[in-house]
């Protein structure tokens, strides 16, 4: 079954975590398709559409508790057809951001991901500081980031482009190609290879899903031309897909993304701004936060011209959500660990009244 298996990125790991539910008689698969309430799940010898179980669904105490596009999982099959989906296995890595409408809510974009092709147009929607704020998250998930600059054929010197963003992480392979040219794209399969996983993100219209179908050979997912008027898309994929690439690797395209919200980024921050991280050891105090601190080499930096002030502004400002955010989770623990004490006060009650009456 490993050998089987094995194109969809199986591996020693995760068969010694699926050995105990082996031993229940369940089967291994991975998600491919999220849709509402229901997963299209790819096995060994099939594919299946799977909901969660109800154990499952009752234990979950997060949204990212439940399956998301990549995740293995130990599937049973139900006795009406169809299967359930029994448990997640760990991930060995994710890429997440706070989901919309709240900022205490985790939302799994992939899982178990290798690499992570950060996409970006070279139109009228170009944005390096968009650029930024996706390394951050990228550097959190686990997996290695790639920078594809996509629409190369729309500039004179992508080369340029190329040399400039790799001023803004130069240990991060950056990639200028185009989906119009025979044979650009194959630069690109150096980054995935047999069983290996990549997810393809940025925002709409960048062409993660001609990136796809050129890797691919053929039309296998929807695309649209963007807006003359502002070089953006239309949310062309409207969900997250697992796509195989035969013999060669495994491909999630995400939807367009208009705002990438920061969820957990630990020491991301800093790793995505080393220029800042590195000038940050002069400055007189620790924990300097390069606002008003006096003696502050950043700012020093970015007054003298040898720091773009633009990437200090980026950088504060990521900063500042990463402390919100913070805050919100910090929070969102301390009612949750309030009402599980008053639930098991109750609870406590309860047992003590009813063995009073005994």
């Amino acid at each position: 079954m490993s050998e089987a298996l094995a194109p969809l990125g199986w591996n020693d790991r995760l068969g010694d975590l699926f050995a105990p539910y082996a031993a229940e008689g369940f089967t291994p698969g991975r998600v491919s398709l999220e849709h509402t309430h229901i997963y299209r799940v790819l096995t060994a010898d099939k594919e299946t559409l799977a909901r969660v179980a109800g154990r499952l669904r009752h234990e979950a105490a997060a949204r990212a508790d439940f399956p998301a596009v990549g995740d293995w999982v130990a599937l049973e099959t139900a006795a009406r057809g169809g299967s359930r989906i029994r448990a997640v296995l760990p991930r060995s890595s994710r890429f997440s951001r706070r989901a919309a409408g709240t900022p205490t809510e985790e939302q799994i974009v992939a899982a178990n991901i290798d690499t992570v092709f950060l996409v970006a147009g070279l139109d009228r929607d170009f944005n390096p500081r968009r650029i930024e704020r996706y390394l951050v998250v990228a550097w959190e998930s686990g997996a290695a980031p790639v920078i594809v600059l996509n629409k190369a054929d729309l500039v004179d010197d992508p080369d340029q482009f190329v040399a400039d963003v790799r001023s803004l992480a130069p240990q991060v392979p950056v990639v200028a190609t185009s989906c119009r040219a025979s044979g650009a794209l194959d630069v690109l399969r150096q980054y995935i290879g047999f069983g290996r996983t990549a997810a393809l993100l940025g925002s709409s219209g960048v062409g993660k899903s001609s990136i796809v179908n050129g890797l691919i050979g053929q039309d296998l997912l929807r695309t649209r031309d963007v807006r003359e008027s502002d070089s953006r898309g239309r949310h062309t994929s409207s969900s997250r897909q697992l796509v195989l690439l035969p013999g060669e690797g495994i491909l999630i395209d995400t939807p367009g993304m208009r705002e990438l919200q920061l969820w957990e980024t630990g020491e991301a921050l800093g790793g995505s701004f080393e220029d800042i991280d590195s000038l940050a050891a002069n400055c007189r105090f620790r924990d300097c936060r390069h606002r008003s601190e006096p003696g502050c080499a950043v700012r020093a930096a970015a007054a003298s011209g040898s720091l773009d002030a633009a990437r200090l502004a980026s950088f504060s400002k990521l900063q500042d959500e990463q402390a919100f955010q913070a805050r919100q989770q910090d929070e969102r623990a301390q009612i949750e660990e309030k009402r599980r004490a008053k639930v098991g006060s109750k609870a406590l009650a309860r047992r003590l009244k009813e063995k009073g009456r005994d």
